[in-house]
C-alpha cells in the first residue's frame, strides 16, 4: 500500500530509472499489474512499465486491452499525461493482428469523447484515428456508413459496455467525426473532413501533436496573418433602407 503520490513518483521513472537497472525486471510484474488496475493516473504511468515487460520479457496480461478500453474516458483529454498515454496506446494499437472489433471499439470510444474534448486535443487525435484506418482496414466500414442514427439512441454501439468485442462498434458508423466538420475552430474541421477524403498510405506523424497545448494554439492563431476582405455594401438610402421610401422624403440621416 503505496500513498497515491508516491505511486506517481515511483511510475514516472520506474521504466528509464529503474527496470533498466534490475537483473530481474519481471519482479515488477505484481506491481506493475496492481498499479494498472488502480485506475486514474496511476494507470496511465503503469502503462510505461508494463509496455517494457510485454515488450521485453513476454509479460502475458490477458485484460490488458480491456483496461485500456476503459481508461478511455472524458478526462483522458485533458489529463496531465495525456501526451504519454496516447504515445503508448498507439504503439500498443500498431500491430495489424488485432481484431478488427477491438479496433472499431476504441476507435469508436475516441470519436466519441472527442465531441467534448478541446481543439487542441482534437488536433491530435483525428489524425491518431486516421492511422488506425490506415492499419486497419476492416475498420474502414465505419466510414462506409457515412448516414449517422438520427437519434443517438439509436446508434448501435454500446458506451457503457466494459468488454470491447461486445459494444457493438463495428455495427456502428462515425457520426461524431462527421458532426466535427462543423466544429467551430477551423483547423479542426479541416482535419476531421480527411475522412471524406480516400486516405493515403502513408501515416500521419502525431508525435509534434502529443503535447500541443492550449496556449500553444492560441500563439499561432494570434501569430496568422489577417487577410483583407473586401466588402461591398450599398448606402443607406431613408428612415428604412429603401430607395423609394417615402420617409426618405421628410427624415434624413444625417
Amino acid at each position: 500500500q503505496l500513498p497515491p503520490g508516491l505511486y506517481k513518483k515511483v511510475l514516472v521513472i520506474l521504466h528509464d530509472s529503474i527496470l533498466p537497472y534490475m537483473n530481474e525486471p519481471t519482479l515488477m510484474m505484481d506491481f506493475l499489474t496492481v498499479a494498472y488496475g488502480i485506475g486514474g493516473a496511476i494507470s496511465l504511468l503503469a502503462l510505461n512499465g508494463l509496455f517494457i515487460l510485454i515488450h521485453q520479457h513476454n509479460l502475458e496480461y490477458p485484460d490488458f486491452y480491456k483496461k485500456l478500453y476503459s481508461l478511455l474516458d472524458p478526462s483522458i483529454y485533458h489529463v496531465k499525461y495525456r501526451a504519454r498515454f496516447f504515445h503508448l496506446t498507439d504503439l500498443f494499437l500498431s500491430s495489424s493482428h488485432l481484431p478488427a472489433y477491438l479496433v472499431a471499439a476504441f476507435i469508436k470510444r475516441l470519436a466519441r469523447l472527442a465531441l467534448t474534448a478541446p481543439p487542441e486535443a482534437l488536433l491530435m487525435i483525428l489524425p491518431f484515428i486516421c492511422n488506425l484506418f490506415r492499419r486497419h482496414p476492416a475498420c474502414r466500414v465505419l466510414l462506409h456508413r457515412p448516414a449517422g442514427p438520427a437519434d443517438m439512441s439509436e446508434d448501435p454501439y454500446v458506451m457503457e459496455e466494459e468488454e470491447p468485442s461486445e459494444s457493438r462498434a463495428l455495427q456502428s458508423s462515425l457520426w461524431e467525426i462527421r458532426s466535427l466538420q462543423n466544429h467551430y475552430h477551423p483547423d479542426v474541421a479541416k482535419a476531421a473532413a480527411v475522412l471524406n477524403q480516400s486516405l493515403s498510405e502513408m501515416e500521419d506523424d502525431i508525435s509534434g501533436l502529443l503535447e500541443l497545448s492550449a496556449a500553444e494554439l492560441f500563439d499561432r492563431e494570434v501569430k496568422k496573418k489577417a487577410v483583407d476582405v473586401p466588402l461591398e455594401f450599398e448606402q443607406v438610402r431613408g428612415l428604412f433602407g429603401k430607395k423609394n421610401d417615402i420617409f426618405a422624403e421628410h427624415f434624413s440621416l444625417d
